[in-house]
């Protein structure tokens, strides 16, 4: 028996797992089991972004005003910035194995990264489980309504379609892995697919020539388009904190880079493309382009294919969101496995699916980036420039050791957020992107202030 199956069973032993799922939570990843390579991070990652979130975004950009044009531009062009951050913190799972929640131990300190980007993560994890799984919902209905002649309702359709996903969650990494293999193809052909059907459409605004002219109200108006870029990084940002999740089992850092780049650049454009596709056919009247699908659609086949492609599209999307919000959990509550925590997340989950505000998306996304904007400039630039890609492992576990600082709580960090929260959200006009710039104010004044205040960070002389 491999040491990697020792820890295994012994983890099993301690919380009381089940066989058959991951056992690893909070715990680092064993060198044995960094197995993953480009393509099967990219399959995760694509998937992630081939969602009716994202999707409903692009939609919503041109229902907003934006041209066609200027929608792609804002969620890829927010995308690629946002991944500069994203692929620094997620360089901490290949190195060094451990979920992103138990390496902002070395930053929040032990008590502090519980109570501010692990608490944070697991609420928004929750949130964009219910979202998506409620624009999935509203696409399934549509669907539905066209098949039968019988329109369901949209709250115990979200509920039960919650359900169903959740049940994949709980088991693992193992799930995400070959669930994506399963998606990647099913989801390529049938986006596909629906770009045909929309072009070939025989209303004459669904022409390609006339989408990609498509002006909207606003057309490339800055300030609108400023504020669906804030939106695409901030979104982006909720995920900061947990980046090293989907990478700990990877091989190498030139896999994560590849896998996690290039999926981000092609995923976010396809989707944001669809949708933003559907809105302006539609000249700003649709912005879910699934539910569109559903008008336009005519085979009874096919619908049914689109019906599989939903549940698959947001099945994908959403265990990821269960899987880091129970990694978060697991991180709070440390006595808890991640099977039981995941599980904790899929009943909120679920629980808040049956709640239509989740579809105010600018207005939370804005609100949870506020918070996430000032704890991804801490973090990324901790991690760069003062412990220069150097944490001390065995320290993040250990409760009197170098990350404790203040009674658990690396008050620089705090202070700094807290600094940041106010410049986001009142203080940085929208014009000026308040996440990015946010992120690189509070950033340049947490290095500053834990290389030249003497004392500022106790944990930095601690550095391997």
């Amino acid at each position: 028996m491999t040491a990697a199956n020792d820890i295994e069973r012994d983890l099993r032993a301690r919380y009381r797992q089940p066989a058959g799922v991951e056992q690893f939570g909070i715990e680092p990843i064993p060198e044995e089991r960094k197995t993953v390579g480009w393509f099967d991070l990219f399959s995760i990652m694509f998937n992630f972004l081939i969602n009716p979130g994202t999707m409903l975004s692009g939609g919503m950009m041109v229902a907003a005003g934006l041209s066609f044009q200027a929608a792609i531009a804002a969620g890829f062009f927010g995308t690629v910035v946002a991944l500069v951050f994203y692929v620094i913190m997620a360089t901490i799972g290949v190195d060094y194995g451990i979920p992103g929640q138990v390496a902002t131990r070395a930053v929040y300190g032990l008590r502090g990264a519980k109570a501010i980007p692990s608490l944070l993560r697991a609420l928004v994890s929750i949130y964009w489980f219910a979202f998506q799984t409620f624009a999935g919902a509203s696409a399934i209905v549509a669907v539905l309504a066209k098949i039968t002649g019988t329109t369901y309702p949209l709250v115990w359709v979200s509920l039960a379609f919650a359900l169903v996903q959740a049940s994949v969650a709980v088991i693992g990494f193992g799930s995400l892995k070959a669930l994506a293999r399963v998606a990647l193809p099913i989801k390529v052909v049938v986006l596909c697919y629906l770009f045909v059907l929309f072009a070939r459409h025989d209303d004459p605004n669904f022409e390609p020539a006339k989408v990609l002219s498509y002006t909207g109200a606003g057309g490339w108006n800055w300030a609108l388009f400023a504020g669906w870029l804030n939106v695409t990084i901030a979104s982006w940002f909720t995920n900061i904190a947990d980046a090293a999740d989907y990478a700990r089992y990877t091989r190498s850092r030139a896999d994560m880079w590849a896998g996690t780049l290039a999926a981000g650049a092609l995923g976010v454009v396809l989707s944001t493309a669809l949708g933003a596709y559907g809105a302006a056919a539609t000249l700003g009247r649709v912005q879910n382009p699934l539910v569109l699908t559903a008008h336009v659609e005519t085979s009874w086949l096919m619908l049914l294919v689109v019906i599989v492609f939903l549940c698959v599209d947001d099945w994908t999307i959403n265990v990821l969101n269960l899987y880091s919000g129970g990694l978060s959990l697991s991180n709070i509550f440390e006595r808890i496995g991640r099977f039981w925590t995941a599980l904790i997340a899929s009943v909120l989950g679920i629980a808040l699916s049956a709640v239509p505000d989740v579809m105010n998306y600018f207005t939370y996304i804005s609100l949870f980036g506020n918070v996430f904007a000032p704890v991804a400039g801490v973090l990324v630039f901790d991690y760069l420039f003062v412990r220069r890609l150097q944490i001390d492992v065995a320290a993040l576990y250990d409760p009197k050791g170098p990350y404790r600082y203040f009674f658990g709580f690396n008050l620089v960090a705090v202070a700094w957020t807290a600094i940041g929260v106010v410049l986001c959200s009142s203080v940085i006009p929208a014009p000026w992107i308040p996440a990015l710039l946010t992120s690189l104010v509070v950033g340049v004044g947490y290095t500053l202030t834990a290389l030249l205040v003497p004392g500022a960070t106790l944990a930095v002389r601690h550095k391997l």
